[in-house]
C-alpha cells in the first residue's frame, strides 16, 4: 500500500494511492493516519472522494513529526573510500519540522551559504508508538519508507563538530511522495537502488542494502533514547557522491534540478531556487 499526503487549495489530505487515482481518507496527513485508531489496516479499506494522481500535488508525507532523527556515515562502501574505520555507533542529529517540503517544491537556497549540498537517503517512517524496542518490536514498528533528500549547507555544517546547524535550514528537505509499506518495499529491511542526479548528470548511485545500521537497527537504537511516535522519520543516512566529496567541490546553483530517486519508492524532482524569489 502507497499513502500520502496532498494539497488540494488550502488543506492537506491523505490519500491512499490506487494506480492512477487517489482517495482520500477523511484524514488531513500520513502522520494523522497512522496515529488514528486502525492505524494502516483502517486506511487500507477507507473510502472517499477521488483525484486523478497525475494531478496531485503532494505536500510533505508527515508536516509536523513529533521528531526527525537523522544518521550520517552509514553506508559502508563510502565510509570504507574516506578511509574511516566503521563506526560501532550510529551518529545522530536531529532536524526541524520547518525544513521539511513536498516532492516537487522548489528547495530555498538561503545566501547565506555558498555550500549547498545533496544528499539522497531511504527514510523510515514510524507506525506506532514504540520504547527500547527489540528487534520484533523494532520491526513491527516500521509502517514503510519513503524518499528523503537532506540538502545541505556544508560551510554552516563544519562550523563545529556539531552537525545541526548546516542540517537545519527552513524549506530545504524534500520527503515523499508517498509511504510504501514494508509489505511492498521489500520487507523492514530493503535493499533498494537510490540515486541522485543534478540537472540530469548521476551523482549518487548505491543500494540501501549497503547500510550499516539498517532500519530495523536504527528503531531499536534510537528508541532506547526517547519514545517514537507514528508520524516519526528516520533519515538512514547517504553514500558516497556527495558535492563536498568532490575534487573540486561541486555545490547547488539556483536552476538546479536535483532528483532523488529509490528503486519502488518514488522519485523527488525539485528545483533549487534563492530564499525568498
Amino acid at each position: 500500500m502507497k499513502l500520502a499526503t496532498i494539497r488540494l487549495g488550502d488543506r492537506t489530505t491523505a490519500v491512499r494511492v490506487e494506480r492512477a487515482e487517489l482517495v482520500e481518507l477523511g484524514l488531513p496527513d500520513v502522520g494523522a493516519v497512522l496515529a488514528a485508531p486502525g492505524g494502516l489496516a483502517a486506511a487500507a479499506t477507507a473510502d472517499g472522494p477521488r483525484h486523478a494522481a497525475d494531478d496531485a500535488d503532494f505536500a510533505t508525507l508527515v508536516p509536523r513529526p513529533s521528531k526527525v532523527v537523522c544518521v550520517g556515515l552509514n553506508y559502508q562502501k563510502h565510509i570504507k573510500e574516506m578511509g574511516r574505520d566503521l563506526p560501532e555507533y550510529p551518529t545522530l542529529f536531529c532536524k526541524f519540522a520547518d525544513t521539511l517540503i513536498g516532492a516537487g517544491d522548489a528547495v530555498r537556497r538561503p545566501a547565506e551559504t555558498e555550500a549547498f549540498d545533496w544528499e539522497a537517503e531511504l527514510a523510515v517512517v514510524v507506525g506506532r508508538e514504540v520504547r527500547r524496542a527489540d528487534e520484533a518490536t523494532a520491526e513491527a514498528a516500521i509502517a514503510g519508507f519513503t524518499v528523503l533528500n537532506d540538502i545541505t549547507c556544508r560551510d554552516w555544517q563544519f562550523r563545529t563538530r556539531e552537525w545541526l546547524q548546516g542540517k537545519n535550514w527552513d524549506s530545504t528537505t524534500p520527503v515523499g511522495p508517498w509511504l510504501v509499506t514494508t509489505d511492498e518495499a521489500g520487507g523492514p529491511r530493503p535493499a533498494l537502488d537510490i540515486s541522485c542526479t543534478v540537472n540530469g548528470r548521476v551523482m549518487q548511485r548505491d543500494n540501501t542494502g549497503d547500510l550499516l545500521f539498517d532500519p530495523v537497527d536504527l528503531v531499536r537504537y534510537v528508541s532506547t533514547m526517547v519514545r517514537l511516535n507514528p508520524g516519526d522519520i528516520i533519515a538512514t543516512g547517504t553514500p558516497g557522491g556527495v558535492g563536498h566529496a568532490r575534487k573540486p567541490p561541486v555545490f547547488l546553483q539556483d536552476g538546479d534540478v536535483v532528483v532523488t530517486e529509490i528503486a519502488g519508492l518514488g522519485r523527488l524532482e525539485n528545483r533549487v531556487l534563492a530564499e525568498g524569489a
